[in-house]
């Protein structure tokens, strides 16, 4: 396979996922726009590049003017009842995703849980799961994977590009503008 054979193939399975992804972008979208509406803080863990996506993510989201932060962050503050965890579990289960979760029930915060495998055992802990149908880790080894790309990186990419559908519908939605989004963005480059 040429490189232009690849980019096309891994473009298609990109295209595929976030077509199926439609109701995935609308529930983050909610549950963001309506804790922010509510001055709820944003708190946000992945793994792993799971985890540098939720970092981008936690990026966009403070840019818009949302108070977020990336748990284990050495400034992270605690969760409350009023607050909204975003996790990503792709394979479905990760033992930190279901400790921090169990412990922002514990809180009576709110849980959303983006994840490829809907029916694993983290999905039992979040008040809300966002399925984004992509191979992940524990659907690579099959005889016939569905990815051209390894492990999870349809998935990791996937939500890359979810997270920025969902930042441009949050822009429209919370009325905030290019400028005051730049206007936040660091001057210690």
């Amino acid at each position: 396979m040429d490189d232009g054979q690849m980019v096309s193939s891994i473009l298609k399975e990109l295209g595929g996922v976030l077509r199926h992804s439609g109701e995935a972008a609308k529930v983050l979208t909610q549950e963001v726009a309506d804790a922010a509406k509510r001055g709820s803080q944003v708190m946000l863990f992945g793994v792993g590049r799971e985890g540098l996506m939720m970092k981008g993510f936690a990026m966009r989201l403070f840019h818009l003017g949302l108070r977020v932060s990336c748990i284990f962050d050495m400034t992270t503050p605690p969760i409350s009842s009023n607050d909204l965890l975003v996790l990503s579990a792709g394979p479905g289960s990760f033992s930190t995703v279901e400790a921090l979760a169990s412990i922002a029930r514990s809180a009576n915060a709110r849980v959303l849980l983006l994840t490829a495998q809907p029916s694993g055992p983290a999905s039992r802990l979040a008040d809300v799961v966002a399925h984004v149908p992509a191979q992940t880790m524990a659907s690579d080894t099959s005889p016939s994977p569905s990815s051209l790309l390894p492990m999870g990186s349809l998935y990791e990419g996937a939500l890359f590009i979810l997270f920025e559908i969902v930042v441009l519908k949050l822009k429209d939605a919370l009325g905030v503008s290019s400028e005051s989004m730049r206007a936040r963005h660091t001057n210690l480059e």
